[in-house]
């Protein structure tokens, strides 16, 4: 597979190579059972292993104590802004508070007031989105008992990132969208009540989404919800109530064990991605006013670097310019623009340092002499 680029894109994002490379020679036909992961039953003895070493798998990465439950669900982080709501909030009568660090944590709360009351706790958006709270500034924004606190780990359009455990009061559960994060870096899973990844960043393919939620928190959840949308169906029938996403949760399984057997652990895949994010920073910093960072320094992304160029069009030439040299999918989101680098577990460093190569090599081209741009 030597003709791949280096694909930067923010999701569905790069898989590792060993991955699709086992995913390619069991895709026509898995040995032993003579069929495709894509064709088999979501019944069969193969997918029965499947989903049960790929929980054990991730309850060993992280550390998952007893009494949590791991699941997977299927319509990603956008269905679990509904979700939470309808099992944690509806019919309680009182109010979460939700912390607002970016574009998907505005969503997860406008999700959440159709379902009920929710408040903001915390918001960095008259400042533009550009860190996350620090920890006394975040128990003071929590007032009363609300029913949950709802952060957004990582902030993958502005490019922000809670690089700590988010503190809050301790009768208070904590739900954390962990989409772009997840599995980047060991996570203290105690602290939490309620975490959901949809798995394309880091986990696998688009299509499934683990939730991993508290025994205690399935007490709450009122009656009558759909059961497609209530959490204890997933308990209860092991993620197959109704037919998951086979072939996505297979793929998961494939990326856990290279997280185990190639990377070794979360500790050492948090050392890998914070060496290939320094590669990037340094030359933000080296260069402010024409790479001009986004995020503050104490809340920058490990996943997702995210900055402007003096002008529109140096923007445009410089993604033009390193999709022809095999860098692609740099575009900013389109609500923000820019350029936006992900860089998740899969990323090699190889393609990091390429990269940056190019940065540097487009910088002296195109600065002027204050470090503005000349196109």
């Amino acid at each position: 597979m030597t003709d791949r680029a280096f694909n930067f894109a923010a999701g569905p994002a790069i898989l590792p190579l060993p991955v699709l490379e086992q995913a390619r020679q069991d895709l026509v036909s898995l040995p032993g059972v003579g069929a495709s992961p894509l064709e088999a039953s979501h019944r069969s003895p193969w997918f029965t292993s499947v989903i049960e070493e790929t929980g054990s798998n991730l309850r060993d990465l992280l550390g998952v104590p007893d009494g949590y439950h791991v699941v997977f669900c299927q319509g990603g982080a956008s269905l679990q802004f509904s979700m939470v709501a309808m099992n944690l909030l509806r019919g309680t009568g009182g109010a979460a508070e939700y912390v607002i660090t970016g574009s998907w944590g505005s969503k997860a709360i406008a999700e959440a007031r159709k379902e009920g009351t929710a408040r903001i706790a915390w918001t960095g958006a008259e400042e533009g989105f550009v860190r996350v709270p620090g920890t006394e500034e975040l128990l003071e924004s929590i007032g009363g008992a609300p029913a949950y606190v709802h952060v957004t780990g990582n902030e993958t359009i502005q490019g922000v990132e809670f690089l700590t455990t988010p503190i809050v009061p301790d009768d208070v559960p904590l739900v954390a969208d962990i989409s772009s994060d997840f599995l980047s870096r060991p996570i203290d899973v105690a602290r939490y009540g309620l975490l959901y990844a949809g798995a394309q960043k880091n986990a696998g393919p688009a299509g499934v989404t683990v939730v991993i939620i508290r025994d205690d928190l399935l007490d709450r959840i009122p009656e009558g919800l759909p059961s497609t949308l209530d959490y204890r169906t997933y308990v209860e029938h092991g993620s197959r109530y109704n037919t998951p996403p086979v072939f996505a949760i297979y793929i998961v399984m494939l990326i856990t064990r290279w997280l185990r057997d190639e990377i070794g652990g979360l500790e050492k895949m948090l050392a890998r991605n914070r060496d290939k994010a320094d590669l990037l920073y340094e030359i933000l910093d080296e260069a402010p006013t024409f790479f001009r960072g986004h995020a503050q320094t104490g809340s920058r992304s490990l996943m997702n670097v995210t900055f402007r160029l003096p002008s529109e069009d140096l923007e445009a030439g410089f993604i033009a310019e390193a999709a022809g040299q095999g860098l692609v999918e740099l575009k900013g989101h389109r609500t923000v623009g820019g350029i936006r680098a992900s860089i998740y577990n899969a990323m090699p460093r190889e393609g990091v340092e390429a990269l940056a190569a190019f940065m540097r090599e487009f910088h002296e081209r195109n600065a002027g002499p204050g470090g503005e741009g000349t196109i």
